[in-house]
């Protein structure tokens, strides 16, 4: 199995999210590991997030699992259940369908790094504290279907 070198790939800050969503993840920085890795049925990132930074808005998946193992640093945890600290070493899983929202919140004064890892098809989402959903297609939607406009940030 070919080595990836991590540095080798493009780290990109891009989010598909509509304002006023996009500025809580704008210092999330990430690198696409399963590409880099020829590997199709699967997704897999490196993502680093900077002070204050949040991975994602809360959301939960129909029809992906998730992964995700803590690298370096530490962040905060936020479910549906609650708040749980985050440090290099802790494992998290989200089945797929199950209506648990969750995100990383980096609380410290450095970087954390982790590597959040999907299998499945993704059927969707949603986002359980905003008016927002995704669709098969990746387009996002208010929750009543309206789509939200499709720009990107740089």
């Amino acid at each position: 199995m070919p080595k990836i070198d991590l540095e080798a790939i493009e780290q990109k800050n891009t989010t598909g999210y509509p304002a006023p969503f996009n500025a809580d993840v704008a210092g999330r920085h990430f690198r696409r590991l399963a590409p880099a890795g020829g590997l199709s049925e699967m997704g897999a990132s490196h993502v680093v997030l900077k002070p204050g930074c949040w991975s994602s808005q809360r959301h939960w998946h129909m029809g992906e699992d998730e992964l995700l193992i803590m690298l370096t640093g530490e962040a905060v945890l936020v479910e549906d259940e609650g708040r749980t600290v985050l440090r290099p070493g802790d494992i998290c899983a989200w089945p797929k369908d199950v209506e648990n929202g969750h995100h990383l919140i980096n609380e410290s004064d450095a970087d954390c790094s982790f590597v959040a890892i999907s299998a499945g098809r993704d059927l969707g989402g949603s986002y359980p504290d905003i008016d927002m959903m995704w669709t098969e297609d990746g387009a996002y939607r208010h929750k009543d279907g309206t789509p939200y406009p499709t720009e990107r940030m740089a």
